[in-house]
């Protein structure tokens, strides 16, 4: 029986879970959770690493408390985002920007007249956002080029492991998201890193997941009383760490969404898919555990409700989510639409007064319309997008496998099942955390792989299927219309 220790930090809350793996079954128990949000400093916007490390060594200390002995911990994180370390003091050279800067913007326009888009694109399959880390680095080099001096790049979940004893390393599933790898070799692109001029000297060995990454340091030993815990690579993208928690089949085509404040839908490759059409949908190319790649497509999720909800209750409304699912269960379909994934609503601010201001032609809205527009976007964009990668891949999918926080919320389950007209079978909730788990158990040789990962999986936690409401999806489809309208503008 295997105890091990998953970190899993969000862009809104981290988590600290013990995992114990025996007989075919895992068993998770949360032991620390802590908030996550960005700070505004001069301007910009950054990531407090120093509170992070802190709050990863209490849920350490928590561990332990549990489990005295721990055969290894984990992190894995949001994608794009990164430190940059002295290479000889470790010392961090300055806070992690946040991957909703608005700096990235201008850096990226700036970039694409010296190489275009779609050849980015063709170089490495991951679809153009202006977040993505190649934007970052750029803008980080105009604003502050002596930062780049005797420097190590690490991507945040292998900068928390540093202080904790980590390697200069950096781990493949999460780097897959830097936008600065060949999706072929699995390699740095070192061409493009030479053409966008960055320094090759910043960028580490890449290694693959299910391996060990270190171990807990000397003076951490010490003072929390502990041995010396493996610290293990995993899929250290939380994408990636939840997709291999997904309990897919065995045999046949599966699609999936990883919903969080970000939802990802996609399906697991054998190969890299890159084409025309793929870059036209904005269909991405991430790395997955056992050699996998994830063809997905990113689509604000949670994110909305998230927003909407923070900004009411800072007017002192104080709704809860499951307040908010009410609201709209109880507000008339397809009254109003967004577009999810519209720019207006990407970065943090007042997201109800934004949905009203892009429904201004709709008519007016209450609350609760500003609610249900969310679920029936949502809803009806997670079918455009699946039936796309329907589309690319010349394949069909017979239902839709849901993982992750956003299968608590009951509605939208049922929602998206109504709108894309087949099952939706949701679980695990704590995916991330369990695809992290496992394959640790991976790399210490408990688990075989994989698809061994899987089984566990299945035999471990509840699965729920939502089914499809024909009279609900008949509303859908007088609508679709106009919604496929609205998201092409």
């Amino acid at each position: 029986m295997g105890n091990y220790l998953a970190f899993d930090l969000g862009a809104s809350s981290g988590r600290a879970i013990v995992g114990r793996l025996g007989n075919g079954r895992l068993e998770l128990q949360e032991v620390h959770r802590f908030a996550n949000a960005p700070e505004e400093i001069d301007g910009s916007i950054y990531w407090n690493y120093p509170r992070l490390c802190a709050e990863l060594k209490t849920g350490l200390r928590r561990a332990l408390e549990v489990e005295s002995s721990l055969d290894g911990i984990a992190i894995d994180t949001w994608g794009v985002d990164y430190v940059l370390f002295d290479r000889d003091t470790h010392a961090m050279k300055r806070l992690p920007y946040h991957y909703r800067d608005h700096r990235t913007e201008a850096a990226a326009h700036k970039l694409w007249r010296q190489l275009p888009p779609a050849e980015i694109y063709k170089m490495t399959g991951i679809q153009l956002m202006t977040l993505n880390t190649i934007y970052q680095l750029a803008a980080h080099r105009d604003e502050h080029p002596e930062d780049f001096e005797n420097s190590v790049f690490l991507d945040i979940p292998d900068a928390l492991a540093l202080a904790f004893g980590g390697e200069f390393t950096t781990e493949y599933t999460h780097a897959s998201t830097t936008n600065l790898l060949d999706p072929i070799s699995r390699d740095w692109h070192w061409g493009l890193i030479d053409r966008i001029g960055l320094p090759r000297s910043i960028f580490p060995s890449i290694v693959s997941p299910c391996t060990r990454g270190g171990t807990l340091s000397a003076e951490l030993q010490k003072e929390l009383g502990c041995g010396p815990i493996p610290i293990i690579k995993i899929g250290s993208h939380d994408t990636a760490s939840a997709v291999a928690a997904v309990p897919a089949p065995e045999a046949g085509n599966w699609a999936y969404l990883c919903t969080g404040t970000w939802a990802l839908l996609g399906a697991e490759l054998p190969n890299p898919f890159i084409t025309a059409d793929s870059e036209q949908n904005n269909f991405t190319n991430e790395g997955g555990l056992g050699g996998t790649i994830r063809f997905l497509t990113n689509i604000m999720g949670s994110w909305l409700f998230q927003e909407t909800r923070r900004t009411w209750n800072e007017s002192g409304m104080q709704f809860s989510f499951a307040d908010m699912e009410k609201m709209a269960a109880a507000s008339a379909p397809c009254a109003f639409f967004i577009n999810p994934n519209d720019s207006s609503f990407a970065a943090p601010g007042d997201m109800p007064s934004r949905i009203r201001s892009y429904c201004r032609d709709q008519g007016e809205m209450t609350d609760a319309q500003v609610v249900r527009s969310i679920y029936d976007s949502l809803a009806l964009y997670f079918k455009c997008k699946l039936e796309t990668l329907a589309g690319l891949l010349n394949t069909s999918y017979a239902a839709l496998n849901i993982v992750g926080g956003g299968t608590r919320d009951r509605l939208l389950m049922q929602l998206t099942a109504d709108a894309a007209n087949i099952p939706v079978i949701t679980g695990p909730v704590e995916a991330t955390a369990t695809g992290n788990l496992l394959a640790q158990a991976i790399a210490t040789g408990e688990v075989a792989g994989l698809s061994a990962a899987r089984r566990i999986v299945r035999d471990s936690f509840e699965v729920v299927t939502y089914r499809p409401n024909p009279e609900m999806h008949a509303v859908y489809e007088t609508k679709l219309s106009r919604f496929r309208d609205l998201t092409r503008k």
